[in-house]
């Protein structure tokens, strides 16, 4: 960097007064005038007046709101009224139903469930270094095999789309679910979370049974390279799979670039709200569903409805600086259960 100065001034003592004698020299020999009246002082013309705003109308603006939220409404009720959807969404209702008679989908933490720092190690190597599928063929089994540590380098920026069956008012209240959960997120793991307008890298779409069938384009638009069989996964997704999320990063890199969760529009209000805290702490790197994961979000009996405190310390080990991406079980594992001991203050 280059710093510029400005040259100093010096001063010469006997210049000054010099200078006040010569002045006052030739004042003294200057002829007599006459003062000249001064010029006259011109104002300047006042400003012309600037036009007032034109008054916004505020009934009319509202009434052009609520006739556009009426047409969306109207497109959505015609797009939810086929048979496929509207078939799909009583079905949903009476597993959501069931569900709850049974004793399941509790909206508690399970905090009567005692964790001890083995368990909560175990746990997370359950559902953090392990994958719930296996592809063969071309196509995706379920089969829990080990993976290594995966997670996000960058932020998240979640981005959700929805199909025109979703009505606006319940467009509302998803996205409110969804970005109370990505800061919750972003809390607990201490990793930058958050909800986007614009390009995101985690994409969240919501989708009746109609609008999911044509998603293939928007799929390969929204992830370029996206594997064939992931996309016949989530065209094709079985009923009994009411969302899920896919994950990706950049070759065999354990650093996520991407994910695209798909979630059903005709999913009751707790199943619903389930599947968006589900899928959105999976595709955050908690991958795997383990029936002996408890008290968990994480265990497909679905006993839980949504993230329990035990998720969240899953969470916080996930993203514990001293575990690195691409670790193996045998790598991590003492270092897991050194961090879950501090999280359960029972470090020796």
């Amino acid at each position: 960097m280059t710093l510029t100065t400005r040259p100093r001034l010096l001063a010469q003592p006997f210049a000054l007064p010099f200078a006040l004698a010569l002045l006052a020299l030739l004042s003294a020999c200057a002829p007599e005038t006459q003062t000249e009246a001064p010029p006259p002082v011109i104002k300047a013309p006042p400003p012309p007046d600037r036009p007032e705003p034109p008054e916004v109308d505020q009934a009319a603006l509202r009434r052009e709101r609520a006739e556009t939220a009426r047409a969306a409404t109207a497109r959505a009720e015609a797009a939810a009224a086929s048979p496929a959807s509207r078939s799909m969404r009583e079905y949903l209702a009476n597993v959501e139903e069931t569900l709850i008679s049974r004793g399941r989908l509790r909206t508690d933490g399970g905090t009567e469930i005692t964790l001890t720092p083995e368990k909560l190690a175990e746990d997370f190597i359950e559902v953090a270094l392990h994958d719930e599928y296996i592809r063969e063929g071309g196509k995706l089994i379920p089969r829990a095999t080990p993976a290594p540590l995966r997670r996000w380098q960058q932020p998240v920026l979640v981005r959700v789309e929805f199909g025109d069956s979703v009505a606006p008012a319940l467009r509302a209240r998803d996205r409110a679910d969804i970005a109370g959960l990505a800061a919750r997120l972003q809390s607990v793991s201490g990793h930058p979370v958050g909800l986007t307008g614009g390009t995101g890298n985690f994409n969240v779409l919501i989708v009746n049974e109609d609008e999911r069938r044509q998603i293939a384009p928007r799929l390969a638009s929204l992830v370029p390279g996206i594997p064939a069989s992931d996309i016949d996964a989530l065209r094709d997704l079985a009923p009994q799979n009411y969302c899920t999320v896919f994950a990706y990063s950049n070759g065999n890199s354990p650093t996520y670039t991407q994910a695209v969760a798909l979630i059903r529009a005709e999913l009751p209000s707790r199943l619903r709200r389930s599947c968006i805290h589900e899928e959105l702490a999976q595709g955050m790197g908690l991958a795997n569903d383990s029936p002996r994961v408890r008290p968990s979000i994480f265990n497909d009996d679905e006993e839980f409805a949504y993230l329990t405190p035990h998720d969240e310390l899953l969470l916080k080990i996930l993203y514990d600086p001293r575990l690195q991406p691409g670790m193996t079980v045998a790598e991590a594992r003492p270092i897991i259960l050194q961090i879950a001991r501090e999280l359960l203050g029972t470090e020796a």
